[in-house]
């Protein structure tokens, strides 16, 4: 029950109990939250009450929602990003490219939304590509998730001229996805440039990795380079901050 004469909202005071309920394990990863009229029966409170509560615990991550099924722990998802062969050719050959390169190392499943569009390049995609503004563009916008949670989203842009009759412009890329088939093309690539920034989400994004009030994320611009120096993709990708940690290693010579 709430104490009614602390002077603290009801909603906090119930919303306070589940959250010390959650991270001290007593309602565990992945658990269902007790119905919202288990919830107003246990506190007194009304409805309204138990709704504010459960969207307060949302808004920090802690629980989602799923559609005719109820309130859940949301589970932890931390994936290390660690930037040593998740890109290279023999990764691709296992079809462990990089996202999917991450889930065999740390061991969760892996999935994605793709939706695939064309577009003109504005400056921006047009300096990153070496490309002219209004060329004529393949986008491959992708939701990725680790075990269910949105841990990542990914947009890469491709000249068509290198995707035009390719699986490329297709949701599904095949075995080694986007870099196999630009070498299949004839484009061998080389090397790979990443600028990594942080700011705080759009609206849009917060609502897709369902971050928490205040979380950042973090971005990471990846160009891939042909033989001959031509940039061939640029893929602008945009994580959560709690979720990630970004690792770089490379040799001292």
């Amino acid at each position: 029950m709430v104490d009614r004469r602390s002077g603290v909202p009801a909603f906090r005071q119930v919303a306070a109990d589940l959250r010390e309920k959650i991270t001290s394990g007593r309602l565990a990863a992945g658990e269902q939250l007790p119905s919202e009229r288990d919830l107003v029966d246990r506190y007194g409170v009304s409805r309204p009450t138990v709704r504010d509560a459960v969207n307060l615990l949302r808004s920090e991550g802690l629980v989602t929602s799923e559609h005719g099924r109820g309130v859940f722990v949301r589970p932890p998802a931390n994936v290390q990003r660690l930037a040593r062969s998740r890109l290279s050719r023999a990764a691709r050959d296992r079809n462990r490219g990089a996202f999917l390169a991450d889930a065999a190392e740390h061991g969760f499943t892996p999935s994605a939304s793709v939706k695939v569009s064309f577009e003109r390049a504005d400056d921006r995609v047009a300096g990153y590509l070496a490309v002219e503004a209004g060329t004529e563009i393949a986008v491959r916008d992708r939701v990725m998730r680790a075990d269910g949670l949105v841990v990542q989203l990914a947009v890469s842009r491709l000249s068509r001229e290198f995707t035009r009759d390719t699986a490329i412009e297709q949701v599904d890329t095949g075995p080694g996805g986007t870099y196999a088939r630009l070498e299949e093309a004839g484009h061998r690539l080389a090397s790979f440039t990443e600028h990594v920034g942080a700011r705080m989400p759009t609206p849009e994004e917060a609502s897709l990795l369902q971050l928490a009030e205040g979380v950042p994320v973090v971005t990471v611009t990846r160009v891939a380079h042909r033989e001959d120096g031509v940039p061939v993709e640029m893929n602008d990708m945009v994580l959560a901050a709690d979720r990630y940690q970004l690792s770089y290693e490379w040799a001292a010579d």
